[in-house]
């Protein structure tokens, strides 16, 4: 029988009390098994090993594994629409960055808004970018780089992370505020990138210091600078940009974590505990910055609000260079 009008009013507090109940019980027995953490990018790569480090903090916090499920492919959208689509019970998060969740908003045609599909856990880290080159590539400094790319337009190339990613980005702005001018190669994460930089198949790549720095102190590479106003605390033999002769191109990148859409609040909140006390370990803070080269985000910067508001300022600048840039997915 249907409920009157006056019958389902008096109901109604009851229901929402009960999905109330429901959801907080939920949230309380959360954990009860492993929790997948989707790495949108390809294994090896400093995108892939960032998380593996607070993942396994996570599963001593959490008491549950933490998986590592790697879905690598379109700048890391293929791995953020696996997150998307998934239930929104806590049991499925994943890593986001520059690049899933503001560039690959107007690149790709996306099954899913990246603005509004989510549940922001928390920034975590940033990393400014290092301009590298073969070391079959003639210029031993970046002075000497811009003049050897001025004078072979469109013979040079320039691996990326993809159409829209960061990496890709760095170059298009390279190119814009210098004139000159090289072809793009795009790759499914920095590992291949960087095995291709080393072989001599690619000539340029702009990459987080911790996919470039080892190479090149093993002398297998060459780094001309830093795309930042200071030197880096953990590698300060590598000049600035400002220092090297290209004054104010400064890129950086961040990554934070992601839940689906309608993930409960409580849980969004044990997630991001979980990650901050990662971030607050000694060890996991020392390999994070001694071995990946990374800044930690701030204690105020470690939760969903900030990474809420970081990710709409971002969208808010960099959206319309972007679509200047008219750049798109092949």
């Amino acid at each position: 029988m249907t409920p009157s009008r006056r019958e389902f009013l008096r109901l109604a507090p009851a229901v929402a009390a009960v999905h109330a109940f429901s959801g907080a019980a939920l949230a309380q027995d959360y954990p009860s098994r492993p929790v997948t953490l989707v790495a949108p990018y390809a294994a090896g790569g400093s995108a892939d090993i960032l998380p593996r480090l607070i993942a396994e903090h996570m599963r001593a916090t959490l008491g549950t594994p933490v998986i590592i499920e790697n879905v690598t492919g379109a700048a890391g959208s293929i791995g953020t629409g696996r997150v998307a689509r998934a239930a929104p019970d806590g049991y499925t998060f994943g890593l986001g960055n520059w690049s899933t969740h503001v560039a690959n908003g107007v690149v790709y045609r996306l099954a899913y808004d990246v603005r509004t599909d989510f549940e922001p856990i928390a920034q975590i880290v940033s990393s400014p970018l290092m301009i590298a080159t073969s070391k079959k590539t003639p210029p031993n400094n970046l002075g000497e780089l811009l003049v050897w790319l001025k004078v072979n337009p469109g013979k040079v190339s320039q691996g990326t992370n993809g159409p829209g990613s960061i990496m890709h980005l760095a170059g298009v702005l390279l190119q814009k505020e210098t004139g000159v001018r090289f072809n793009f190669v795009p790759y499914r994460g920095s590992a291949p990138a960087v095995q291709d930089l080393l072989s001599g198949q690619i000539d340029v790549y702009i990459g987080l210091p911790a996919d470039v720095i080892a190479q090149a102190r093993a002398g297998n590479i060459k780094i001309h600078a830093i795309a930042a106003r200071d030197r880096m605390a953990m590698a300060p033999d590598f000049p600035t940009t400002d220092e090297a002769g290209l004054p104010g191109f400064h890129v950086s990148a961040w990554f934070g974590f992601w839940a689906p859409k309608g993930t409960s609040p409580d849980i969004i909140q044990k997630l991001s505990a979980a990650i901050r006390a990662a971030l607050a370990d000694p060890g996991v803070r020392e390999r994070l910055q001694q071995e990946l080269y990374l800044e930690i985000s701030r204690p105020e910067m470690q939760t969903p609000d900030a990474l809420r508001k970081l990710q709409a300022d971002e969208i808010e600048k960099w959206w319309p260079i972007i679509r200047a840039a008219k750049i798109q997915a092949e």
